[in-house]
C-alpha cells in the first residue's frame, strides 16, 4: 500500500536511528525524499536504499542548528522536486542526561540549538511552500522527556518547546489543509543507547529520572516510531492537528 505515493518529504537526521527507519519506510510507501544530516556517507546509504524502492531521493549535508543550512535544505528540496508535502523534524542530540547542576552553558546552547531552534528554522522555511500548495503535514519529534520531564535539563527544555511550537503552529494552520503534530518516543534502540555513549551520561541524575517510567518494559524499535510518524504524515490522519502521540510501550502511563 503506497500511502505516500506522489508526496515529497524532507526528513532531518535521516542517516541513523529513527530518521533512517522513517526514510526507509517512507520510501517503501512511495514518497520521494530529501534526506538531511551532517554525515553525508551514511546519508547516501539511505538514499541508495530509497532509490532501490523505486522513488527519487537526494541527500543534503545539513547542520540543522544553523538557520542558513535549514534555508538551503528547503531550497534544495524545492529545486529538486518543486514542492514539499511532508516535513519530519527528527534531527536531535542527547544531553547526556545532565542535571541543571552539571549542565554547562556550552552543552545547554548546543542542545537547544539542535533540538529546539532547528524545529523553528525548518518550519519557518517550509511553511510558505505548504501554504502556497494549500496542504502539508509537519511531524515534529519530541520525547517522553517532554511529557514527563524525566531527562536531562536541556533535552527536557528543548523537547517541551517542540510540543509548544507544534501546538502553536497547529493553531495557525488549522483549516488550511496543513497539519502539525508531534511524536514522543520513549527509550528506543538507537545509537544513544550504545554502551560507550550511555557510560558518559550523568549516572546519578539518570537514575533519578529512570524512577519515573517503567523500566521493566522493552525499549521501542526505530520502526515503531517510524510507523507513528507515517500515520501523521499520511492522509490517514488528515483530521488530526496539534496532537502528540507517545510511543513507549506504555512505560509512562
Amino acid at each position: 500500500m503506497k500511502r505516500l505515493e506522489g508526496k515529497i518529504a524532507i526528513i532531518t537526521g535521516a542517516n541513523s536511528g529513527i530518521g533512517k527507519a522513517t526514510a526507509e519506510l517512507f520510501a517503501r510507501e512511495g514518497a520521494d525524499l530529501v534526506l538531511a544530516a551532517r554525515r553525508l556517507d551514511k546519508l547516501q546509504e539511505v538514499e541508495k536504499y530509497a532509490k532501490e524502492q523505486g522513488v527519487r531521493a537526494v541527500s543534503v549535508p545539513t547542520d540543522v542548528s544553523r538557520s542558513e543550512d535549514c534555508r538551503k535544505l528547503v531550497e534544495a528540496a524545492i529545486q529538486a522536486f518543486g514542492r514539499i508535502d511532508i516535513l519530519v523534524n527528527n534531527a536531535g542530540i542527547d544531553d547526556k542526561g545532565m542535571s541543571i547542576t552539571n549542565c554547562d552553558h556550552d552543552l545547554w546552547n548546543k542542545v537547544i540549538a539542535t533540538d529546539q531552534d532547528s524545529v523553528y528554522y525548518m518550519m519557518k522555511e517550509t511553511l510558505p511552500y505548504m501554504e502556497k500548495n494549500g496542504s502539508g503535514s509537519i511531524v515534529n519529534i519530541s520525547s517522553i522527556g517532554a511529557t514527563r520531564s524525566n531527562a536531562g535539563i536541556s533535552y527536557t527544555a528543548a523537547k517541551m518547546a517542540v510540543i509548544g511550537m507544534t501546538k502553536n503552529v497547529a493553531i495557525q494552520v488549522a483549516g488550511t489543509g496543513i497539519r502539525c503534530n508531534a511524536v514522543c518516543p520513549g527509550p528506543t534502540e538507537t545509537p544513544i543507547f550504545d554502551p560507550a555513549n550511555a557510560a558518559t551520561f550523568d549516572q546519578e541524575f539518570s537514575e533519578l529520572c529512570a524512577r519515573h517510567f517503567d523500566r521493566s518494559l522493552p525499549r521501542t524499535q526505530p520502526e515503531d516510531q517510524a510507523n507513528a510518524i507515517l500515520f501523521f504524515a499520511s492522509d490517514e490522519s488528515k483530521a488530526v492537528n496539534g496532537e502528540t502521540l507517545v510511543v513507549d510501550h506504555g512505560a509512562t502511563i
